[in-house]
């Protein structure tokens, strides 16, 4: 009896080990057949349940991917069958499906030609799910759904979003996507550069959350980085042309090598020059490194926004300490970067590395001038940079002033409460530390 709940439980474990894998492509193929994502993923899900009644009884598949498809198949042929309201369009679709499935079953090693629309249908999965007619809310949360093979309750989580709210998300999604038509597919020529930016700004986000979390008790939620560095993985090898996908895959390699040395044993921040740089991932940064390469030989007219940034994630992964770091050159990527974005957060980033470079007095002219701008008014490293330069020029009441202000505007509890501890040091004259790199 125990051996047999201990199997059951083993082949469960496989399930959902090859669901994880094997969904975004069974989506992704089903929804270019179908035409519908919401379908789609019902679809899937029928296959899935019928996997989770059958294994069990009769082993995993050899290969489990094409069970999956064939099972999918076989219930939407069923499907659109009963569906007399889309009868017509379902029958084409119905018998489409019935010709692929009966070669499949004719000649196996066919599988393999299927390689290239795999890789298209992922493609224009991504496009869709990313596509500016759904909110950046909904693109996130659709995303990780039906790509990322996140649970409803595991996106929840990761976002510190009520699970309901997040079911929502998806559910209106599909049907916005649905009522406006959207087409399945991958924009071509000066489509592709329109929309390229709004999947890779989707595949950043979930990164960046992960890595500096903007609420919650957490400071870094590395699961989340590795979702969205699956995605850039995945995303780099269907477009290898695209410099920019290269460039943000680059970024986050760079950036997921420092994860390990961010977080003390208890869960405390560690600063970028605090970090034990013997931690630092040398797997991660070589990857990150060769996607940089790769960046830089196809871009033609310059190195673009993502690879920019990769290129000074670059410069802190060369550096064996902090005192090796090429400020200088980082000042350079930081104002070719500022040119393209004219973002203030970039400009805040650039006037940390000017003050590296050229000493607080620099650095606390440039931070003044985004305060005075009030472009950054509420975002709490303004003041916490602020605050750095101002207690290395000796004026620690003012820095005082500005930690706590910082420690107010933050949500996220571990980040609170270091500027809390940073604050209390000023004020007990402690020594001042350099400019804080994340």
């Amino acid at each position: 009896m125990a051996d047999a709940a201990s199997g059951a439980r083993e082949t469960r474990r496989t399930i959902d080990a090859v669901w994880r894998i094997e969904a975004p492509a069974l989506i992704a193929g089903l929804t270019r057949m179908v035409r519908d994502v919401g379908l789609a993923e019902d679809l899937a899900q029928d296959a899935l349940l019928a996997a989770l009644e059958t294994w069990p009884r009769s082993g995993v598949p050899d290969n489990p991917g094409a069970w999956l498809t064939t099972t999918a198949q076989r219930r939407a042929i069923d499907r659109f069958r009963r569906e007399a309201r889309l009868a017509e369009r379902h029958a084409q679709v119905a018998r489409e499906l019935e010709r692929e499935l009966a070669a499949a079953e004719a000649d196996p090693t066919a599988a393999a030609a299927t390689t290239a629309q795999t890789g298209d249908d992922l493609l224009g999965l991504i496009f869709m799910c990313c596509h500016p007619v759904l909110s950046i809310e909904a693109r996130v949360a659709l995303t990780l759904r039906l790509l990322g093979g996140l649970t409803s309750d595991e996106i929840a989580r990761a976002f510190l979003t009520p699970r309901a709210t997040v079911q929502q998300r998806i559910a209106r999604a599909k049907r916005t996507l649905s009522a406006a038509n959207v087409p399945f597919e991958v924009p071509a020529g000066e489509h592709l550069a329109e929309r390229l930016p709004a999947v890779l700004g989707v595949i950043y986000l979930v990164f960046n959350e992960g890595y500096s979390a903007t609420a919650g008790e957490d400071w870094v939620r590395p699961e989340l980085c590795e979702d969205a560095q699956r995605l850039g993985r995945v995303l780099a090898a269907l477009m290898p042309r695209e410099p920019e996908v290269h460039g943000l895959l680059a970024l986050m390699e760079l950036q997921a090598s420092r994860l390990r040395a961010r977080r003390g044993p208890d869960g405390t921040p560690v600063l970028l020059n605090d970090q034990d740089r013997s931690r630092w991932d040398l797997l991660l940064i070589g990857r990150g490194l060769k996607a940089l390469d790769r960046a830089e030989a196809l871009s033609d007219g310059g190195l673009g926004p993502y690879a920019l940034q990769a290129a000074i994630a670059a410069c802190h992964a060369r550096a064996r300490t902090p005192e090796q770091t090429d400020w200088e050159r980082i000042v350079a990527l930081y104002d070719a970067l500022a040119a393209l974005t004219r973002s203030p957060v970039v400009e805040l980033n650039r006037a940390v590395a000017v003050a590296m470079a050229f000493g607080p007095a620099a650095g606390l002219e440039l931070v003044d001038a985004l305060a005075e701008a009030r472009e950054l008014a509420g975002y709490h490293l303004l003041p916490s940079v602020r605050a750095d330069l101002l207690e290395r020029l000796g004026r620690r009441e003012e820095a005082y002033v500005e930690l706590t202000r910082a420690a107010g505007l933050t949500a996220n509890e571990r980040e609170r409460a270091l500027l809390l501890e940073r604050a209390a040091g000023v004020a007990g004259g402690g020594t001042a530390p350099p400019p804080r790199a994340r």
